[in-house]
This record gives structure tokens, sequence and C-alpha cells, in this order.
């Protein structure tokens, strides 16, 4: 193979490298891109946290699973002000991981809007109305003490 064919080659593998990693990017407006995302699942996770932020949701908690579970790379609990809020920030969520990443995640709970779990796979979503919440405690069967929660 000649120079310039090689040279061309390799041009054609760096845009395929680039559209590649530009497509693991959070691509709705208002998402805070991590300079380099180690994984899929980081990324994702950002997604996630930015649309939360845009949708007003209240005392955000990450939760790293890496290394403790199957389940899920990391856990996200958030609570909306209201039953409506919450199914309304449920399914803007859901929208914006379909167009960001082309697959739908599982939904369970978005008609009452008391405690909603969206499932991607990488990353789990609880979004609760606060007195839910409040009962449940969810991320303390994960984060006792709170030291490994990280509020968004």
């Amino acid at each position: 193979m000649s120079s310039a064919g090689a040279q061309a080659a390799r041009s054609k593998e760096d845009d395929v490298l680039s559209l590649d990693i530009a497509a693991a990017r959070p691509a709705f407006e208002g998402a805070k891109v991590m300079a380099q995302p180690q994984s899929i699942s980081e990324s994702l996770l950002t997604l996630i946290l930015s649309s939360l932020e845009n949708d007003k949701a209240e005392d955000v908690v990450q939760i790293d699973l890496r290394g403790r579970t199957s389940m899920g790379d990391f856990m996200v609990v958030a609570s909306g002000r209201s039953s409506r809020q919450v199914s309304a920030m449920a399914e803007k969520l859901v929208a914006r991981i379909k167009e960001t990443y082309g697959f739908t995640a599982k939904i369970e709970g978005r008609d009452v809007g008391d405690w909603v779990l969206i499932d991607t796979g990488d990353v789990v979503v609880h979004l609760f109305r606060p007195e839910v919440r409040d009962f449940y405690q969810l991320e303390k069967m994960w984060v006792p003490g709170q030291t490994d929660a990280t509020h968004a």
C-alpha cells in the first residue's frame, strides 16, 4: 500500500473512532459532559444527573455500586415535590436516554408517581415523593452513614 493510501485508511479509521467517542457523550442540551468519560455507565450517569438537575430534582444522591453488586455500576436516588413532578422527570429522563443512547430504559411506577424506578442496565434511578423516600430510606441500605454517597 502506498504512503498516501495508508494515510487515507488511517484517516478513515480516525473518523470512525471520533464518531464512536462522540456517540458515547450526552447529546441533549444542558448535559454536562465529563472531559474523558471512562465508560458508558459514567457517561450515562452524567446524562442522568444533568437531566435531574434540569428538571429541578431535589436531594439527588449518587451511589457508586462498582465492585459491590452486579445489578449496575451506579444508583441515583432523587426526590420530586409531587407525584406529577416525579412522573414528568421520569418520562423526560427516559426520552433523553433514548435520544442519546438509542435504547429504551425500563420504567416502573410512572403512573402513580410515588416511587418511579428507571433501570438502564448500568445505572438504576429511583425517583420518590419526599414522604415515600423518607419511609423507605433506600440510601441507608447501600450507604450506612452516607459515607460513600455523593450529593450531586
